[in-house]
């Protein structure tokens, strides 16, 4: 079974404006939707709509609407009784798909609420599961959590990914190699926190066709203990590092409605390649196809195997020989990796 753990859950909404947003202005909204949110909670729906057995375990108000929307949906959960209601995440797109995420730290979680959290959890994992450790932390929560959760899991012979940002990242790593995750999926700024380099350059550098910098930081991580480092690059796509070799797969184009859940539905299938017992480079084509089809729909939508089935990515080996990927020549490489990504689905 997939586990997600989602410490710090949210109600995603979405709303679309007219023109740009503008500061100090008034914008009306054209149109609103809410959905059930957090990190882990979005993989957990993608990965449960592939019919992957699948449990979200996270912390919540008993008649929180959160569990309104999720009671309607396929995803199966557990959630761990809690006094305060979800955070609320606005994302306003506005012209030209420009996205604005405005998100609410969430309540402080008290301690035996935490530990109420933590023992149902670990109660729940066996030696054959997977979890996935997804998002923020609530106010409340150390931020060496995923570390010792991450130390925890691992001795019960159950394996883990994690997805973290800032400082539960960075203090995730500071426990490396003891606390390093199965799998560890950072996007470009999130490698450049790690590894002391400017995000945004690294995902310039991977538009352009330069992966240098990105495949060495991601086998940094390997050489600390992490077995799999999936790393997003937005539009430019994504890079796997793992003991079976190095995978560039490059994003088809598309054309973008909304990126918010666009990491989480790439997690969700890479996940589900591993369910299907897919190898490295088939897993990162359909986590790169999952993503691509997620930033084409709107609000935080998590993708349906039929909703990504329109999606196929390539997938070009030894990645760090890959400088000519924005030349024409690339171009035609990366087309016909694409193409031979289809005949295999």
């Amino acid at each position: 079974m997939l586990i997600t753990f989602t410490p710090n859950p949210s109600l995603d909404k979405t709303v679309t404006i007219a023109g740009p947003l503008v500061p100090g202005q008034v914008h009306r909204i054209q149109k609103e939707t809410v959905h059930p949110g957090g990190k882990g909670i979005n993989v957990g729906l993608g990965v449960a709509r592939a019919g992957v057995p699948t449990l979200a375990v996270f912390p919540a108000n008993p008649d929180d609407v959160l569990l309104t929307l999720l009671d309607r949906g396929a995803l199966p959960y557990l959630a761990t009784p809690r006094e305060a209601p979800a955070r609320m995440n606005l994302t306003i797109i506005s012209a030209h798909s420009t996205t604005t995420k405005v998100n609410e730290p969430g309540a402080r979680i008290s301690e035996d609420e935490l530990q109420s959290l933590i023992e149902r959890l670990l109660e729940n994992v066996g030696s054959e599961d997977q979890v996935m450790m997804c998002g923020a932390l609530a106010p409340g929560m150390p931020p060496d959590l995923y570390g010792s959760l991450v130390t925890q899991l691992r001795q019960k012979g159950a394996w883990v990914g994690v997805d973290a940002a800032d400082e539960t990242l960075m203090s995730l790593v500071a426990e490396f190699p003891a606390a390093a995750p199965n799998l560890l999926k950072p996007n470009a700024h999130e490698l450049g926190q790690v590894a002391g380099l400017d995000g945004d350059e690294l995902e310039f550098e991977a538009a352009n066709g330069e992966l240098a910098r990105v495949i060495h930081a991601a086998h940094d991580l390997r050489a600390e203990g992490v077995e799999e480092v999936l790393v997003s690059l937005g539009s430019a796509g994504a890079v796997l590092a793992c003991p079976e070799g190095t995978w560039y797969s490059p994003s088809p184009d598309v054309s973008v409605v909304s990126t918010v859940g666009a990491g989480d539905s790439l997690v969700a299938g890479y996940l589900i390649g591993k369910h299907q017992l897919l190898p490295p480079p088939r897993r990162l084509a359909l986590a790169v196809a999952y993503g691509a089809a997620a930033v084409s729909m709107p609000g935080t939508s998590i993708p349906t195997p039929d909703q990504v089935a329109d999606f196929s990515a390539g997938v070009l080996p030894n990645p760090e020989r890959r400088e000519e990927l924005g030349t024409d020549q690339g171009k035609e490489e990366r087309n016909q990796a694409q193409d031979d990504e289809r005949r295999k689905q």
